[in-house]
């Protein structure tokens, strides 16, 4: 039997609900007739993930389980999984269930209709705090102002055509953002709409600082804003002593000096403070090239059911 899709699913410390979710995935697939694969890779779980992986690939032959050989981020899955995906096209959603397997079908109706890109986007974004969500927002607003990339709603929870598949594939950083990069490519999109639903077990894996990175790498990766927010600050400072100095200099040749001693502090602590922000912006730039140019693969594989260990990874 060909296979017309396959679906990856990054998986850390799920061995709870990893079986149900595959079921429930494959059921509602083999409902709607649609041949496929399920390829989950185990991101360096600590629990019974790979146990449980095993044996799910043992009694279902649509599932393909792959071992990281450390926990390299969701990103390091999602590329270790996509990278062996053999079908025409293919899907990526999470394994706790708050991406509904029932959009599937929908998001396949409308690849057949033509369209290589199809979204998953949110109606809700289902219980977070209010300092999450506001977040998220300042986020995507920042992202779609300096690269023009709108991903307001958007989720991980994608299915792609084999050609921007392999489009998404040409491009060799070490560091992605696989949302974003989906979208840069380009080619026809359409969009599901769907509820975040409750997560089946536990919370959510990333903590604020995870997510404050996630954030960090993707303005940097696809925006040199920040570089020019440093530079329009150095010239909106320039322009304001300039405005200091011609004012000081009358003040000397009109013989109406005054002590300035609180002026001389706050333009320390203002000029100290831009420049501090500056190194900062600029080493966050010249720490992604170190990345890039040291050309470390993004994962390593420790086991494959259907590979061979130890196999040399992109």
């Amino acid at each position: 039997m060909d296979t017309l899709l396959s679906v990856v699913m990054p998986v850390y410390n799920e061995g709870k609900i990893i079986g149900e979710s595959a079921r429930r995935t494959l059921r509602v697939l083999r409902e709607a007739g649609i041949p496929c694969e399920l390829i989950l890779v185990d991101d360096g779980s600590a629990d019974d993930t790979w146990a449980r992986l095993e044996a799910l690939a043992a009694e279902l032959p649509e599932v393909r389980a792959v071992r990281l050989s450390r926990n390299f981020g969701k990103e390091g899955a999602m590329s270790a999984g996509l990278e062996r995906a053999r079908g025409d096209c293919v899907a990526v959603m999470d394994c706790d269930m708050q991406h509904p397997p029932e959009a599937l079908p929908e998001m396949m109706r409308l690849w057949r209709e033509g369209w290589k890109v199809i979204e998953g986007v949110k109606n809700t974004r289902g219980k977070e705090s209010k300092l999450y969500g506001w977040f998220a927002r300042a986020f995507y607003g920042l992202l779609r102002s300096s690269s023009g990339i709108d991903l307001r709603g958007a989720s991980d929870f994608r299915l792609l055509d084999r050609a921007a598949l392999e489009a998404w594939k040409r491009m060799p950083e070490r560091q992605t953002f696989f949302r974003a990069m989906s979208t840069w490519v380009g080619f026809p999109r359409a969009q599901v709409s769907f509820d975040v639903a409750p997560r089946a077990s536990g919370g959510s894996r990333f903590s604020t600082r995870r997510l404050f990175g996630l954030a960090l790498n993707a303005i940097t990766s696809f925006s040199a804003a920040p570089l020019h927010l440093v530079t329009a600050a150095g010239a909106a400072l320039l322009a304001l002593f300039v405005v200091l100095g011609l004012q000081t200099l009358y003040m000397k040749l009109a013989g109406r000096a005054v002590e300035g001693f609180t002026t001389v502090i706050l333009l320390l602590l203002i000029i100290g403070g831009v420049l501090m922000i500056a190194l900062g912006v600029i080493g966050v730039y010249i720490a992604k090239i170190y990345e890039e140019v040291k050309g470390r693969p993004r994962y390593l594989v420790q086991q494959d059911t259907r590979g061979k260990p130890g196999e040399r990874q992109n």
